[in-house]
């Protein structure tokens, strides 16, 4: 139980950084690209696959994206969401297992874009027009440049974050 009540506290613990990252990122305006952002939560979430591994990191995301739709009140970009960070988290499956503490970078950018690919995908659905392909380039760019920054800040992250994640679950 005691290993138990360690792994929930440490998921709340990410959970609740990444909740906070997000509610602090809807308060920076658009750069008038619709759809285009950071994405800074998913540092912890990259992090969180490296410190605590990839389910629990799995179970990160999901909270946070239910927790931030609620909050938000955007119920369309919940789906968005949703399909954007599935897609991203099945990305980082198999390449958690390949890549190295300084590799982390690359994870976050081929995630950054299958989350751009899932977003693509729920549009298709909803917009039912194939003319929304036309915008995956766009996402593509902002997706790599996105990745890269949420990457190497969660790589210095995790350098930092490991001895005392390592602590708590020795």
């Amino acid at each position: 139980m005691k290993n138990g009540t360690k792994r929930l506290t440490t998921d709340a613990l990410f959970t609740a950084a990444a909740l906070g990252i997000f509610v602090i990122e809807l308060q920076i305006p658009s750069i008038g690209i619709p759809g285009v952002k950071l994405g800074l939560a998913n540092i912890v979430t990259v992090a969180a696959a490296f410190l605590i591994g990839p389910w629990d990191a799995g179970a990160v995301l999901l909270c946070r994206i239910l927790l931030a739709g609620m909050f938000s009140g955007q119920v369309m970009a919940l789906w968005y969401s949703l399909a954007g960070g599935a897609l991203c988290w099945l990305t980082m499956l198999p390449m958690r297992k390949i890549l190295t503490a300084k590799q982390i970078w690359v994870m976050s950018v081929i995630g950054a874009v299958a989350h751009n690919i899932g977003q693509i995908a729920v549009a298709l659905i909803v917009t039912r027009t194939a003319a929304i392909l036309y915008y995956l380039p766009v996402l593509m760019i902002s997706g790599v440049l996105a990745g890269l920054f949420t990457g190497f800040a969660a790589q210095f992250s995790v350098g930092r974050l490991e001895p005392v994640v390592r602590k708590i679950f020795r």
